[in-house]
């Protein structure tokens, strides 16, 4: 199995676990916008602001798509990988 391939299991997978988790909310669309806005956001600024104190990440397709489907945390645990 090529890392192509395990790159679109993984998207999968993820993109159906929070597909089940928005529709158990209240408020399903904007509990899935909210999510995507504000893992993009920590991205962005992640990249932007993130060299100055060691935390770069770069914008590309796994971190995009993770961000946009995971949300923050996804932000947040990939900054925590960079250090263990």
């Amino acid at each position: 199995m090529d890392t192509g391939m395990i790159f679109f299991i993984a998207c999968g997978a993820a993109l159906a676990a929070m597909t089940v988790y928005y529709a158990r909310r209240k408020h399903k669309l904007l509990s899935a916008l909210f999510g995507s806005v504000s893992g993009l956001t920590a991205l962005l600024l992640v990249n932007l602001f993130g060299g100055s104190f060691g935390a770069y990440l770069p914008l590309n397709a796994f971190n995009v798509c993770g961000s946009t489907v995971l949300g923050a945390p996804f932000v947040a645990a990939m900054i925590v990988c960079k250090y263990i």
